[in-house]
């Protein structure tokens, strides 16, 4: 292999939303070993944002991605620190469970704002930068819940089903540009967002990831690297036949129920 094929992403600038931990933080990982510089998101500074920046050599920027203003301003930093975003991962999440008519009003907006609002604050203030450069890749991470609904989870499911809509409609949209707009669907995954499940399933977490194994044909939960190999994939700009896809990342549990 060449240097530039092992490293595709070389060159590239990349901005990683809800970074600090889990998720977001095995996609900031996997982006810098491509190559890329990496922006770290996350909701505030904190040391495990820091230590995240120093260990892949990007750079952290926090900020609230439900609240625009902020978000237009991380991404002007970005943009003078480092340049312009070339791929945007919209990793970020709130979530929390409940009955459906036990739910909070304040509750169902924040997740609704933080998870569909947050990319949409995010992909309308690095568009113009990707047009100056001639391209870009967007990669929004989903949910196996938007695809299939979950009891408990109306908000959540409901923001990460508009999530999906959102990328097939700008994926269409926005690739005559050469921007390029995908999701993956991850199943569950073993970060700490099992934590909120087992507290409502009033299970420990190792039954809680015991009860979710045994839905899936894998017979296991993901790993948060395995998801971050499908960001790679998609935010490599060899791959442009992929546009407005979602790619279910989720050990067969989808795919295979009746």
């Amino acid at each position: 292999m060449t240097l530039n094929e092992d490293r595709p992403l070389a060159g590239k600038i990349a901005l990683v939303t809800g970074a600090a931990q889990g998720l977001g933080a095995a996609h900031a990982r996997r982006l810098a070993d491509a190559g890329a510089l990496v922006a770290v998101n996350d909701l505030s500074p904190s040391p495990e944002l820091t230590l995240l920046a120093e260990e892949i050599g990007g750079v952290p920027a926090p900020g609230d991605v439900s609240d625009r203003n902020q978000v237009q301003q991380l991404v002007a930093r970005i943009e003078e620190q480092l340049g312009a975003v070339d791929v945007l991962v919209a990793n970020h999440a709130y979530m929390s469970m409940g009955a459906f008519l036990e739910s909070d009003l304040d509750d169902w907006w924040k997740v609704i704002d933080t998870n569909l609002g947050g990319a949409f604050h995010l992909i309308q203030s690095v568009l113009p930068g990707m047009r100056r450069s001639g391209g870009g890749r967007i990669v929004v991470v989903a949910s196996e819940w938007g695809v299939t609904g979950w009891p408990g989870a109306t908000a959540y499911a409901a923001s990460k089903a508009g999530l999906i809509s959102l990328v097939k409609t700008l994926g269409r949209e926005l690739a005559p540009e050469a921007i390029i707009v995908n999701a993956v669907a991850p199943g569950v995954t073993d970060t700490q967002q099992l934590r909120v499940d087992a507290a409502d399933a009033g299970l420990s977490l190792e039954q809680m990831r015991a009860s979710y194994a045994a839905g899936i044909p894998l017979g296991r939960i993901a790993r948060p690297e395995e998801i971050a190999d499908v960001v790679a994939m998609l935010s490599d700009f060899r791959i442009s036949a992929m546009v407005g896809q979602v790619v279910q990342a989720n050990g067969g549990s989808t795919r295979t129920r009746a």
